[in-house]
């Protein structure tokens, strides 16, 4: 190991001659004095006190002196060091006390104010949507009724003609309710649509009637963009002397145009159902594709499957056996009967793409929606 270099004559080691180690504490100095906030003044720490700086370097050469001369070497880089880091301090201070000021005028806050602790809600626009078709209804002359959710099979099936081996009667389409005593023959169903409420209605008043009756249905659905196992039907029976189909395809007519607007088609399907004879499908042309996606696999609609409609709902006229359950003579009376799905005339009306949003609970679907009452 070899010994210091005692002949070694400091002088001659650029970094540390007097006058560059002032030229390079005077350029520190009027750097951070030149920093106009709190981020260059940073950067000019960095690049006049971190190791690369000038004093670093040149404090690092200190080691290779001999004895004698290390003294004056290192008074000389201590004392620049030490100016430097005075208005470091000094210059740091001061832009922090002109940071805080401007902080107390830009971001004042006035306590003295009242402040709404509770955000503004929104109603769900199902609900909303519910009580605009019961408004229409009762302008033209219904009354609005309402019913259990949890329904007697009876009323839920048998007095709508669906006998006890109708398939909609199996635990694939239908969520029973079990017995107290833990046995699944209770006689409750949750109930599969809002007819038994028209069965009610009939039961409790003589024709003429007009009734409808929005509310909760349930049945073993899988949840996906257009079906939900729990959702919102709205149903409508009318029954009075010399009701037809005519009647029937006028009064949706008007509550779809009325409800989501004219423009869009509707597709009127013959289909079966047992407590109407006869009985329609009733589809809308799909708001989001305009029919566009069919047999058009570069332009496929997930609202519609690319099928180009949507399904609204089920329609008829009333089923005499409807009526003779219900103790209304089918000699002298007829009906129609209708039962259109909430969510879908909302996917319709607000350009809803897919059901989940309904269910999910998430504010951000409901508050564009606001109060409307």
């Amino acid at each position: 190991m070899s010994a210091p270099n005692k002949s070694y004559d400091p002088v001659e080691v650029e970094a540390l001659k007097p006058e560059v180690v002032e030229q390079a504490r005077d350029e520190a100095i009027a750097a951070f004095a030149a920093a106009a906030d709190l981020d260059e003044l940073k950067q000019a720490k960095v690049a006049h006190t971190g190791d690369r700086s000038p004093l670093s370097l040149a404090n690092r050469e200190i080691g290779a002196l001999p004895p004698q001369a290390k003294a004056a070497a290192g008074k000389l880089i201590g004392q620049a060091r030490g100016a430097v880091n005075q208005a470091l301090a000094k210059r740091q201070a001061e832009l922090e006390a002109e940071r805080d000021a401007r902080v107390l005028v830009e971001e004042a806050v006035d306590v003295t104010l009242p402040f709404g602790r509770v955000p503004r809600g929104a109603r769900h626009p199902l609900t909303t949507l519910a009580e605009r078709i019961e408004d229409t209804f009762v302008a033209m002359g219904y009354q609005v009724a309402s019913g259990p959710e949890v329904e007697a099979e009876w009323l839920n099936f048998d007095a709508l003609n669906l006998h006890a081996d109708h398939p909609a009667r199996s635990m694939q389409d239908t969520f029973f309710v079990e017995a107290p005593d833990g046995s699944a023959d209770s006689g409750m169903v949750l109930r599969t649509q809002t007819s038994p409420v028209q069965i009610r209605a009939m039961l409790a008043g003589e024709p003429p009637l007009y009734a409808v009756s929005p509310g909760r249905v349930y049945r073993t659905d899988e949840l996906d963009a257009t079906h939900t196992p729990v959702f919102r039907q709205v149903e409508a029976i009318a029954v009075d002397e010399g009701i037809t189909f005519g009647h029937l395809k006028g009064t949706i007519e008007v509550l779809v145009e009325k409800l989501i607007g004219g423009g869009l088609e509707l597709r009127w399907r013959p289909s079966y159902f047992p407590f109407t004879e006869p009985s329609a499908e009733i589809d809308l042309q799909c708001f989001v594709c305009r029919g566009a996606s069919v047999g058009n696999p570069d332009r496929p609609c997930r609202t519609c499957s690319s099928e180009g409609w949507i399904e609204l709902g089920g329609c008829g006229v009333v089923n005499p056996r409807v009526l003779v359950a219900a103790g209304i003579d089918p000699n002298r009376y007829s009906g129609f009967a209708f039962g259109l799905g909430l969510e879908r005339i909302l996917m319709n009306r607000h350009n809803v793409a897919d059901m989940r949003d309904m269910v999910e609970g998430d504010v951000r679907f409901t508050l564009p929606f606001g109060m409307e009452i």
